[in-house]
């Protein structure tokens, strides 16, 4: 019998209930991939992190319940978030070594800010068959490595009600629809069918596509980011030249053991 520390926490807000939840691992080896991704569907969270020490740093994996996945903002800021204001809060920051590279999470006052590179997407056609899937014709089609439409206005990325088959045959990581925020910069929502999740929550990863956008679409590098899934979360972003600087809370809501 094997048993293993697992916290959950909410991240990208302050309180419990809100912004997206993350299942957050501490190991001192790697388990088998098949182990950690069962884990990860028990969790049936968006995304369940497990990091190992390595050095004065961590090596960090992400996954949902259904696939290792090359970034993940949300789950990023939580396993920091666990490890500098619960685990070692003598630390000011901490390294993650990942399949996207280093990621550096920073204190920041009271919040943390993490350093993610930029996934810069191209303006291309929109592909057949999208617009009755999303329910109405983008005003532009833009692809990274997710895809992006970009809509009218924040009430018309709150209304619709996607064809979750459709985006799952996309070509690429899902779907961001985004638009001109109301009390924010932009709005946004995502949605992940391809990697078991039909809505994710509040998206770092996304954010690396939709801050350059709206950076260069209102000619300022400040972007203050919202995205308006039923549990919601606000983004405080810098785009930095190729990186992109997300900030932002979290906050632990469990604390158990898992056994295997």
């Amino acid at each position: 019998m094997t048993t293993i520390p697992i916290f959950q926490l909410d991240a990208f807000t302050d309180k419990p209930f809100g912004g997206n939840p993350a299942a957050v691992c501490p190991l001192q080896e790697w388990l088998p991939d098949d182990v950690m991704q069962s884990i990860a569907l028990e969790n049936n969270v968006s995304d369940t992190a497990f990091y190992v020490p390595e050095g004065d740093g961590f090596l960090l994996r992400w996954f949902t319940p259904k696939i290792e996945v090359d970034l993940c903002g949300h789950a990023t800021l939580a396993t920091a978030w666990l490890i500098l204001n619960e685990l070692e809060p003598d630390r000011a920051s901490v390294a993650f070594e990942t399949r996207s590279g280093t990621l550096t999470v920073s204190r920041d006052g009271d919040l943390l800010a993490m350093d993610f590179p930029v996934m810069v997407a191209e303006e291309r056609p929109a592909p057949a068959g999208l617009a009755e899937a999303i329910g109405i014709e983008p005003v532009k089609f833009l692809k990274a490595v997710m895809n992006m439409a970009v809509l009218e206005n924040e009430a018309v990325v709150r209304a619709v009600n996607p064809d979750f088959g459709y985006i799952k045959n996309m070509d690429g990581m899902g779907l961001i629809i985004t638009a001109p925020g109301d009390q924010s910069d932009c709005a946004s929502r995502y949605f992940a069918p391809h990697a078991g999740i039909d809505e994710d929550p509040v998206t770092g990863s996304a954010h690396c596509t939709i801050v350059p956008y709206w950076s260069g679409v209102l000619g300022k590098a400040q972007i203050h980011a919202r995205q308006v899934s039923a549990r919601s979360g606000d983004l405080y972003c810098l785009l930095e030249g190729d990186r992109v600087v997300l900030t932002g809370k979290a906050r632990t809501v469990i604390k158990g053991t898992f056994t295997i």
